[in-house]
């Protein structure tokens, strides 16, 4: 590794070090504010934060890989991630942020289930422990892909490279807690936003230009260029319905809790989807653009998902190379850091609290939350200390799950005064059992399996719900007039 990518990824590193003492000395004397930062995000770190926590190393090396392989055919899945995340804005920031408070000052998803239904302990401690598995394996992944990027670009040691990400975020994360998280998130989405504009300029600058760049493409394949070459209605369905999950991402939409009032939520929107728009262009510029470079200069590409570290390493010295490379472990260490977080929360607010220790001091309650973080990261290191461990397998479906688990139930929760406990838990679990049932029948190969289950958890909800209406049933807590 050169110098002066040592030294551009030592200050990256050291200066999310800094942001995690400046929140420990600020933010976790209590633990409103070690989990949800106090309620006092404001509209542009609320809205990086949740960008930069949603995209991981998906925008970096996924998509401009599917982007270099396929072409714009791929490009379905971004327009249903962005119109997903809006939607998102739109329905649930506003009424979760004011609902939480409502409900009793809920401070986890979990937290808020629980309380928004008479004697929801049940739906809470599930919808808990759904979150801590998942997120646990969701961390190993990140680890695993912080592993690997320093065994491909940098030619360091795997576990170097798991200990070096992993060490970085713990650190951050278990002293300074949700605003530390936060507030990396923004300098990382900061990070991500200047990297994937700087990449494609500079590659189709290389590649002579746009329209040279566009006729080398078209010689490779002319399907390439082409939005719906190949792409069938199962298809088109499967790549827009990602959208879908973004309803049920709890360390997404827990930004919504914590942002500083309701009246600021229309700012942070118009910020989070402007970053969210260029970053996504930027993404899957970076793959056609870089297609172009490689073909017009025989570079030799034999991963796809590499192109971004190829196009960083051929166009710009080390110093900037280091910079671009600490994008990409941007990307995965805010979305690491918010779900050791969202677990760590889970565990503390909806088991430790309610079932062992009702009363504990703050102090406590901050300590439990550290430690819980460091139990979560413990287990997640084991699981990556195996770079080709086969739990990637299941948490390239884990958006799905989260998202027809409880996508529907946040939905309804907010939006539909008559939905009921048990419509709830019983949506939540079937919604979580169909994504199971479809990937373990090979059936996602032709329709993405978010799509049945967020379709059969929100009938669920809604029929069980009207059935018990009458009934005089377990409802929800009355909306409010805002609502």
């Amino acid at each position: 590794m050169q110098i002066g990518t040592i030294v551009s990824l030592a200050i990256y590193f050291i200066a999310m070090l800094g942001i995690g003492f400046y929140a420990w000395r600020k933010s976790t004397s209590d633990i409103d504010g070690y989990v949800l930062g106090g309620r006092s995000l404001g509209p542009g770190v609320t809205a990086l934060s949740a960008g930069a926590a949603d995209m991981s190393g998906w925008l970096m090396l996924g998509l401009p890989g599917a982007m270099f392989a396929s072409g714009l055919s791929q490009a379905w899945i971004g327009v249903g991630l962005f119109f997903g995340a809006l939607t998102n804005w739109l329905v649930v920031a506003p009424r979760l942020r004011d609902r939480t408070v409502e409900v009793g000052d809920a401070l986890t998803i979990p937290d808020y289930f629980g309380k928004r239904f008479p004697r929801g302990e049940t739906l809470q401690v599930v919808s808990s422990a759904v979150i801590v598995i998942f997120f646990t394996l969701y961390t190993a992944s990140g680890l695993v892909a912080g592993g690997k990027l320093f065994d491909t670009a940098f030619g360091e040691s795997y576990l170097l490279g798991v200990l070096l990400t992993g060490g970085v975020v713990i650190a951050y994360t278990l002293f300074g807690g949700f605003l530390a998280v936060s507030l990396t998130d923004f300098v990382q989405g900061c990070i991500m936003f200047v990297a994937m504009i700087m990449i494609p300029i500079v590659a189709l600058n290389g590649a002579g230009g746009w329209n040279h760049a566009g006729e080398v493409i078209r010689s490779v394949d002319p399907s390439h260029m082409s939005l719906l070459k190949g792409v069938g209605v199962l298809g088109f369905i499967s790549s827009i319905a990602w959208g879908l999950g973004y309803f049920g991402q709890p360390h997404i939409i827990v930004r919504f809790m914590a942002i500083r009032s309701r009246d600021e939520v229309p700012t942070s929107r118009n910020i989070g989807m402007g970053w969210m728009f260029v970053t996504l262009i930027g993404s899957l510029s970076v793959g056609l653009a870089g297609l172009a470079y490689a073909t017009e200069n025989n570079v030799v590409v034999d991963d796809p998902e590499k192109i971004f570290i190829i196009l960083s390493d051929v166009l710009f010295n080390p110093w900037i190379s280091g910079f671009l490379l600490a994008a990409i472990l941007a990307a995965v260490m805010s979305t690491i850091s918010s779900q050791l977080l969202v677990s760590s929360s889970s565990l503390v607010e909806d088991y430790y609290r309610r079932f062992f220790r009702r009363n504990a001091s703050q102090k406590e309650l901050v300590l439990a939350g550290r430690l819980s973080v460091l139990l979560v990261a413990l287990v997640a290191l084991a699981i990556a200390w195996n770079p080709g461990a086969s739990v990637l397998n299941i948490v390239s479906h884990a958006w799905a799950g989260f998202g027809a688990a409880f996508g529907p139930l946040v939905i309804l929760s907010l939006t539909w005064e008559k939905t009921t406990r048990n419509g709830a838990l019983v949506g939540m679990i079937l919604g979580a059992i169909t994504v199971g049932i479809w990937i373990a029948l090979g059936w996602s190969d032709w329709l993405y399996e978010i799509v049945p289950g967020f379709a059969i958890s929100w009938l669920s909800i809604w029929l069980i719900s009207l059935a018990e209406s009458g009934k005089n049933a377990e409802t929800a807590r009355p909306l409010t007039a805002a609502e």
